[in-house]
């Protein structure tokens, strides 16, 4: 069985994918700043010995690293023997192949496979995003009537699972997205629905989105960036749906509703 370092593996994608390589028999190195196998970005020293070993990656890169870092960790793996990159990315931001989010891996000259999902049903249940909303009952954003076509973080584990463990994946982009977009609006109309609760959706302005991220303790440029990309899906940017999940698994992607069903049932939004 392969050995494979998972980074990010307390996340939203890590741990589902951690949970899937144990049950299939495979060493996994589950890495992160904070439990099992410690793994810093910020900290290069902690890099070597998180790759000592493992054979392949799972890559969940911070927003604000640029080129020269991602470079760096890149020849640290290949110093260390590793064979293979999985990538986590995000849709629609590297559509020419230079960004830094994906470059260095991409000429890396080891077999690599970058992931490119749109945002995730999780963000609903997750503190940094939309969490306290729902529990207070109003989601504020910039993003409006815009859809967005929701993935369930458990598909972009399913599939990370296959690229690194399986073959016919190497040196391919896939995007990834749920079934259909549907508006913010509507997606917290379904978990009210699910939780016997009203929650409802509001627009701000781009600019008071990131003022209320910053005062909830994310950096300005992390609040920028967010606030940014949720007005983008207001613009339309985001309504479509990928195919990446199907090509991958042979299967259509989980819906928005599913999750919300199986979130409800597991008391995520329990008050």
């Amino acid at each position: 069985m392969t050995e494979i370092l998972v980074l990010g593996a307390t996340g939203k994608t890590g741990a589902p994918l951690v949970r899937r390589l144990r049950a299939l028999g495979h060493t996994v190195r589950a890495a992160s700043r904070t439990g099992g196998t410690r793994f810093d970005w910020s900290d290069p020293s902690t890099w070597d010995p998180a790759l000592s070993g493992a054979e392949a990656v799972y890559v969940v890169p911070t927003e604000t690293q640029g080129l020269p870092e991602r470079a760096a960790f890149v020849d640290r793996a290949k110093a260390a023997g590793v064979r293979r990159l999985v990538q986590l990315s995000v849709r629609g931001i590297d559509e020419d192949g230079t960004h830094p989010t994906e470059s260095a891996v991409r000429g890396s000259g080891l077999e690599w496979t970058i992931l490119r999902p749109c945002w995730f049903s999780q963000d609903f249940a997750a503190p940094d995003f939309f969490l306290a909303g729902v529990l207070a009952g109003e989601v504020r954003t910039p993003a409006g009537e815009g859809r967005e076509p929701f993935i369930d973080a458990e598909d972009i584990a399913e599939v990370a699972l296959v690229a690194l463990t399986g073959d016919g994946h190497q040196g391919r982009t896939y995007d990834l997205s749920g079934p259909r977009a549907l508006s913010f609006t509507r997606a917290v109309e379904l978990i009210g629905t699910a939780t016997g609760r009203t929650v409802t959706h509001h627009h701000r302005t781009e600019a008071e989105h990131a003022a209320d991220l910053i005062a909830a303790g994310h950096t300005r440029d992390d609040a920028v960036a967010v606030a940014g990309f949720l007005a983008q899906i207001g613009e339309g940017a985001d309504d479509y749906v990928s195919d990446g999940v199907e090509r991958v698994l042979g299967r259509a992607p989980r819906s928005f509703e599913e999750y919300v069903t199986r979130a409800a049932e597991n008391g995520t939004w329990a008050l």
